[in-house]
């Protein structure tokens, strides 16, 4: 697809907020517990990916028509798992170090996509694996005693994002962005409405300000991404995908006081320069096989 300048303003907007979605997720995971968060954030979410099936093409019976249900609904499941733990990751292990390990996303999805799709990686993306994981290595710096029992939650959302990044990639051959996105909604708020009564607790007045500011953060993020996505190719996306790292990270230092460590800052260099090469060495490698697939038989 061509790209339009538009769409990398989308992407850069969408990550922007992103960030500070992340910046108040914390700061709301500090005190209540996440899985009450991720509930009332998903009910916000919920209601948008209703209204934006409804106004699409189809409407709500389109939406809901899917190939694959289940595995749609497993999409949704993961996602839904997974933003408790980021919640609980940001607060606990901190907001500058858990995006940095988030960033290994792309390297967890080539390493999954072995024996999970079946697909073959070559020699230069399993060097690009290799130095990543050693980049995640020091991004968890390990002190005297072993490492910090608390850093299983970021590598716990990472490879639940990677398994769930795989399935999306399944799913998305027979159905179309908006039956997934209708999926990942309407499935999320349910398992957390589930799960969330168990974790109820009273809401100071003066957090519902910020509760609303998260549920606006994700429905402002998520619709600027889905226009990025409209305008860009998902390869010209991922980088600026990285963006956030930086800001959260940025936030994490001037308004919670973090402090970035050098084999933070290197492991995450070393990440992100393994990701992006992942990426597009993937890109390379599936724009052959289209013209291989084009050119016509002898």
């Amino acid at each position: 697809m061509k790209s339009n300048p538009l769409g990398y303003v989308f992407a850069l907007l969408a990550f922007t907020i992103f960030s500070v979605q992340d910046a108040v997720s914390k700061h709301l995971g500090m005190a209540y517990p996440p899985v009450f968060v991720g509930m009332i954030r998903y009910w916000a979410f919920a209601a948008f990916a209703i209204a934006f099936a409804m106004r699409s093409r189809g409407g709500l019976k389109a939406a809901i028509r899917s190939q694959r249900p289940w595995l749609q609904v497993l999409r949704g499941v993961l996602l839904a798992s997974q933003i408790p733990i980021a919640i609980g990751s940001f607060a606990i292990v901190g907001l500058a170090q858990s995006q940095a390990v988030f960033a290994a996303g792309p390297l967890f999805v080539a390493l999954l996509s072995v024996p999970i799709l079946g697909e073959k990686v070559g020699w230069r993306r399993w060097t690009a694996i290799g130095v990543g994981l050693v980049g995640v290595v020091l991004i968890l710096g390990p002190n005297t005693g072993g490492f910090d029992k608390n850093v299983v939650l970021p590598l716990a959302v990472a490879f639940i994002g990677a398994i769930y990044g795989l399935t999306t990639r399944l799913v998305s051959r027979v159905d179309g962005p908006v039956t997934s996105f209708f999926y990942i909604g309407i499935v999320g708020a349910v398992e957390l409405s589930i799960a969330g009564p168990f974790f109820w607790v009273e809401v100071l007045p003066s957090d519902w300000k910020w509760l609303i500011l998260l549920c606006c953060t994700g429905i402002v993020g998520h619709f600027l991404l889905i226009k990025a996505y409209d305008n860009l190719a998902a390869v010209a996306v991922q980088p600026i995908s990285y963006l956030q790292l930086v800001l959260a990270s940025g936030i994490a230092v001037i308004i919670y006081g973090e402090v970035l460590h050098f084999n933070m800052v290197l492991g995450a260099m070393i990440v992100v320069g393994a990701g992006l090469f992942t990426v597009w060495r993937e890109n390379v490698l599936l724009r052959q096989t289209r013209e291989k697939a084009a050119q016509p038989d002898d």
